[in-house]
C-alpha cells in the first residue's frame, strides 16, 4: 500500500502519467516505465559535461526545471509563490530536490541521510496548505540540519560517528521542534566534521566515518569549512533551501563564506542548544545557512526563543514579531556608520581578498555609509594570533588561563556526559566510552594518530578533553573570565565604541578565522555575506558584519542593505554559482587552502 502510494505521488508530482491512468493502470504504466529507463540524452542534466582545454578539471551541474520552475537559486518567496497559485507543491518541491540529490550528491557527499518520511510530510502540509492554513514564510519549504541537530523520527543523530548509530534521542531538539511547527519540511540530516571537530585537532575538514568526505561545489580539491560542511554544501550546491549549522568557533561562519553563502551565527543564548550533540555550553549556538539574509532571516525567525531545556535562553533579548521586520535595502546604509578594525583582522587576510573587499567596502560608502579604519579591539595584540585561527592561542603564548580550549575541552567532558545519559539504545556513556571505541575501530574511527588519513593527529582533542577530568578547577574560571572581558567589553564592544563614536557593525574578512574565533569567546553574533571569489582556488571568501550581544537586528537590516547594493549595483563581489572545479577529485584529506 505504501509503496503505491509512493509511486501515485511520484507520478503525480512529475506528470508521468494522466491522473486516471496513475490509480487505475499502475502495471501498464510501470512496464512503459521500466522499457523507457535507457538514458539516452545524458546531458546537460544527468551527466556533468567533460571539459577540455582550460576547462578541463570543471564540470558543471545544470539543474533541470521544477515542474517548469526554475528551482535552482530559488529564494523562499519564489517558492511561496509557486506553491501559494497552486503551480507547485510541497511535494513536488520535495521530489525535485530529491532528484538534484541523486544528481550531485555523489560528488560532494553534503547529505548524510533522507528523511524517510518526507513524502508524507510534505503532503500533509499540501493538504494544510489547501485547507487555508499556511503556518508562515517557511510552511512546506525544504531543510537540512546538521547531523548533530537531534530529530525524534526514524533518522539517526550520530556526528557522523558509527558509535551512535542506532542510539535513540529522549525528543526533537528545540530548533527541530520550532521549524516543525512553522511547518517546515524536514528532508534530512546533513554531513559534518566529525563531532564538529572536537575529537581531532589535525583533520580534513568535512570528514566523518559515516557520512565521508564532504567537500565544497566551488573546489572539490579544497577545505571545504566547516565543521557544518554539509549543510554549506547542500545549500550551495542547490539540493536544498536552506539548513542549520552549529558553531562552537566558527562553524557556521566558515562553512557558510567559504561556500558563498549568507551565515548567520546568533548570540549564544538566542537559539537553544538542548538536543544538540554539545561541546561548550559557554560558546555553542545554532545557527543558518542560506543564499539570500532574507531566507537567512526567515530561518532565524524559526529557531530563536526561550527553551526550558536550556535556560541560557532565559534572558535573551529579541524582538517582538521576529527578524524579518528589519530586512531593509540599500537606503537604510545612508547615516550607517562601521568600523574597519585593520590591524586587528584585516592585515591577516591574503592581498587578493584584501582587494577585493576593499572595493565592495566602497562600494558601501558611495551608498552613503560612512567607513571609518583602525576601529581597533583594545587588546588586539594579546589575544588574537597573527598567523592562523588557533583555539589554544593562550597556551601558545605561555598562559593556559587566557585560553579559549581551557574551558572548551572541559567544558565537553561535563556536557557530553549529560547528553549521553539521555539517549537510550546505546553503550556510550561517557568521553572514556568515545575514545575507547575509536581505539577499538582504528580503521574507520582513526583513534591513533597516522593511521587514518582524516585524522592524522587521531583524537587529540579527546584526549585533551579526557585530561581535564571536567574539573572547573582556578585556571578553567581565570581563562573563562579573560576571554570574556577581552572579547566583550574590552573587545568587540570598545571597538564598537570608537572613542565616543557609537558604531553600527565591524565589517571583518571572515576568511580570517582570527574574526568568528573573537566572536564566539564572546558569545556575540556575526553575518557573513557572499563578497568574492580566490583567483587561485575558485573558493569564495566573505564580507561579515560583527556586533554585540543580542544585536541581530541591527545585523539583519544592514546585511540585507548591502546584499540589496551588491545586487543592484552590479558589482562582481556577491554570490555566484559554484564551478565544480576538480569534481572529478577524491582526495583526502582535502587541501587546507
Amino acid at each position: 500500500m505504501l509503496f503505491r502510494s509512493f509511486l501515485a505521488a511520484i507520478s503525480i508530482a512529475f506528470n508521468l502519467f494522466p491522473p486516471s491512468v496513475a490509480h487505475e493502470d499502475l502495471n501498464y504504466n510501470a512496464s512503459q516505465l521500466v522499457e523507457s529507463q535507457t538514458l539516452e540524452s545524458p546531458y546537460p542534466y544527468d551527466f556533468p559535461v567533460l571539459q577540455n582545454g582550460s576547462l578541463a578539471d570543471s564540470g558543471r551541474f545544470p539543474m533541470p526545471l521544477c515542474n517548469g520552475f526554475k528551482l535552482e537559486e530559488a529564494t523562499i518567496d519564489q517558492l511561496q509563490r509557486e506553491l501559494s497559485s497552486g503551480r507547485l507543491t510541497s511535494v513536488q518541491l520535495a521530489l525535485c530536490y530529491l532528484q538534484r540529490v541523486y544528481q550531485a550528491d555523489g560528488y560532494i557527499r553534503a547529505i548524510m541521510e533522507i528523511n524517510p518520511d518526507f513524502l508524507e510530510i510534505a503532503e500533509a502540509l499540501d493538504r494544510e496548505r489547501a485547507q487555508g492554513r499556511v503556518r508562515g514564510p517557511l510552511h512546506g519549504i525544504p531543510f537540512l540540519v546538521k547531523d548533530n541537530i537531534g530529530t525524534k523520527d526514524k533518522m539517526e543523530t550520530t556526528a557522523g560517528s558509527w558509535m551512535l548509530l542506532g542510539s535513540v534521542i529522549p525528543r526533537d531538539a528545540h530548533v527541530v521542534h520550532l521549524l516543525r511547527e512553522s511547518g517546515a519540511l524536514l528532508m534530512g540530516h546533513a554531513t559534518l566534521s566529525e563531532w564538529a571537530d572536537m575529537r581531532s585537532n589535525l583533520y580534513s575538514e568535512g570528514y566523518s566515518a559515516r557520512g565521508d568526505q564532504c567537500r565544497s561545489p566551488y573546489n572539490l580539491t579544497t577545505n571545504p569549512g566547516g565543521s557544518s560542511s554539509g549543510s554549506a554544501a547542500a545549500v550551495a550546491a542547490n539540493l536544498i533551501t536552506f539548513a542549520l549549522g552549529t558553531e562552537t568557533d566558527g562553524s557556521v561562519i566558515n562553512p557558510a563564506e567559504r561556500n558563498a553563502l549568507v551565515g548567520i551565527k546568533p548570540t549564544v543564548g538566542l537559539t537553544s542548544r538542548a538536543g544538540v550533540i554539545p561541546e561548550s555550553h559557554n560558546q555553542d549556538t545554532v545557527g543558518c545557512l542560506a543564499r539570500t539574509v532574507r531566507d537567512a532571516t526567515y530561518c532565524l525567525d524559526g529557531i530563536y526563543g526561550q527553551d526550558p531545556h536550556d535556560n541560557y535562553t532565559l534572558v535573551q533579548q529579541a524582538p517582538a514579531g521576529g527578524f524579518a521586520q528589519f530586512l531593509a535595502n540599500k537606503e537604510a546604509l545612508k547615516g550607517a556608520v562601521f568600523g574597519l578594525p585593520w590591524l586587528s583582522f584585516w592585515q591577516l587576510a591574503p592581498q587578493n581578498q584584501q582587494d577585493q573587499l576593499v572595493e565592495l567596502v566602497d562600494l558601501i560608502e558611495s551608498a552613503g555609509a560612512t567607513i571609518i579604519n583602525g576601529t581597533e579591539l583594545p587588546h588586539w595584540q594579546t589575544i588574537i594570533s597573527p598567523n592562523f585561527w588557533n583555539w589554544d592561542y593562550g597556551t601558545t603564548r605561555g598562559y593556559p588561563n587566557e585560553s579559549e580550549y581551557t574551558y572548551v575541552k572541559t567544558d565537553f567532558y561535563n556536557d557530553i556526559t549529560k547528553y549521553l545519559a539521555e539517549l537510550n539504545n546505546t553503550a556510550i556513556r561517557s568521553l572514556e566510552d568515545i575514545v575507547q571505541y575509536n581505539i577499538d575501530n582504528v580503521g574507520s574511527e582513526g583513534g591513533i594518530p597516522n593511521v587514518h588519513p582524516a585524522f592524522q593527529s587521531g583524537q587529540d582533542g579527546f584526549n585533551a578533553s579526557l585530561a581535564t577530568g571536567g574539573i572547573m578547577d582556578e585556571t578553567y574560571w581565570q581563562a573563562l573570565s579573560f576571554c570574556h572581558r577581552t572579547t566583550r567589553e574590552e573587545g568587540i564592544d570598545a571597538a564598537l565604541y570608537n572613542n565616543g563614536t557609537q558604531l553600527t557593525a565591524l565589517l571583518v574578512p571572515p576568511d580570517v578565522g582570527q574574526t568568528y574565533q573573537i566572536a564566539a569567546q564572546a558569545g556575540y553574533p556575526m553575518i557573513t555575506l557572499p563578497a568574492g571569489l580566490s583567483p587561485e582556488t575558485g573558493m569564495p571568501f566573505g564580507l561579515a558584519l560583527m556586533g554585540t550581544a543580542w544585536s541581530e537586528k541591527t545585523l539583519v537590516r544592514y546585511a540585507s542593505a548591502i546584499e540589496d547594493l551588491q545586487a543592484s549595483s552590479g558589482t562582481k563581489y556577491k554570490r555566484t554559482a559554484p564551478l565544480w572545479l576538480d569534481y572529478r577529485s577524491k582526495n583526502i584529506p582535502v587541501n587546507n587552502v
